[in-house]
């Protein structure tokens, strides 16, 4: 908290928008543990919201969801249901709540999927009389990103970037194209910003403000994506809340269903990555510019709930080719 408290005032003295991530349910969902307890992290969370005034600090981590598997609507429902434990349980939030959100390859329903989370924030937040509107901070989801053929990573980057911004996020942090394998690195980071300069000096996105407004086929899509995750929101509520659900299990267990469905999409071929599960370059190989570990790692250890992992749908067909190569 001093920590912050300084961070606060330097926000003040220079005027300054500053953002934190904090979000202690998220790391639950995540780690599998709080950092202290629930009333310890609260009573943390609080006193930040009443003495740093100058300071965006409470952040959504949704991204979790979407690259563990998640579909759209429990990623939209999943959403609201963590941001209302913050409604309920804080004695004020009296600035913008920061969505962080992880964009996938379908082109116009991940356009819809941000329209209808902020439609849904917006909803959700009147209840409380919160006055702000959410920031979105959108960045390309790791689920889908391969090892093998690694440059058509750019290729999803991109247009999950452009989906982003169609969609209305306030911010873009894309992901660079060798990010699940490379530590970071200055051509890996330079790619990635001349991706999103593309996109602005060459194709003009940043000049007209909710493009996809008045588009039939995207608002009926953020419409019927909003009303299905309402429904599992009042589910959700009306079970406990998302809290509960996680300790309960009930979440991860969805979440784990939906990612099968997927999985087996594309290990069945239905489902295409291009380099990897179709067209694979049979003589790339890999494993000697593995500077990070690219799969699940597991480390068994005493946990409060069974923690939401994010996996990417590579990994399984990835190991088997990196045996391979031995």
């Amino acid at each position: 908290l001093p920590f912050i408290e300084k961070i606060n005032g330097i926000a003040k003295k220079h005027n300054a928008t500053i953002y934190l991530h904090v979000d202690p349910i998220g790391q639950l969902a995540q780690d599998g543990n709080w950092h202290s307890n629930l009333d310890t992290d609260f009573n943390t969370l609080n006193d930040i919201a009443l003495k740093c005034t100058n300071l965006n600090f409470l952040s959504i981590n949704s991204s979790l969801y979407q690259n563990a598997g998640a579909n759209i609507v429990q990623q939209l429902a999943y959403t609201l249901s963590h941001v209302n434990e913050y409604f309920n349980r804080m004695v004020t939030i009296g600035s913008p709540v920061t969505l962080q959100v992880a964009v996938g390859t379908n082109y116009f329903f991940e356009i819809a999927k941000l329209r209808a989370l902020r439609l849904l924030f917006t909803t959700l937040a009147k209840e409380y009389d919160h006055k702000h509107e959410c920031h979105i901070i959108a960045v390309p989801t790791k689920r889908n990103k391969t090892l093998y053929d690694y440059n058509v990573n750019m290729l999803r980057t991109t247009t999950e970037c452009m989906s982003a911004i169609l969609g209305g996020a306030n911010s873009v942090s894309n992901l660079a194209y060798d990010a699940i394998y490379h530590k970071d690195n200055e051509f890996g980071d330079r790619i990635s910003r001349n991706q999103l300069l593309v996109l602005k000096h060459e194709s003009y996105f940043d000049l007209v403000n909710n493009p996809s407004d008045g588009a039939y086929y995207i608002e009926s899509l953020t419409n019927q994506l909003a009303e299905k995750a309402l429904t599992l929101f009042k589910d959700i509520e009306a079970n406990g809340g998302f809290i509960t659900q996680l300790i309960e299990g009930t979440i991860q267990r969805k979440i784990g269903e939906s990612a099968k469905k997927e999985q087996e999409l594309f290990d069945n071929g239905k489902e295409i990555l291009l380099g990897t599960n179709k067209y694979p370059n049979k003589e790339d190989r890999m494993s000697h510019d593995l500077e990070l570990y690219p799969f699940v790692k597991v480390n068994p250890r005493k946990t409060l709930i069974t923690p939401i992992i994010e996996k990417r749908l590579a990994e399984k067909l990835e190991q088997e080719r990196l045996e391979t190569e031995k």
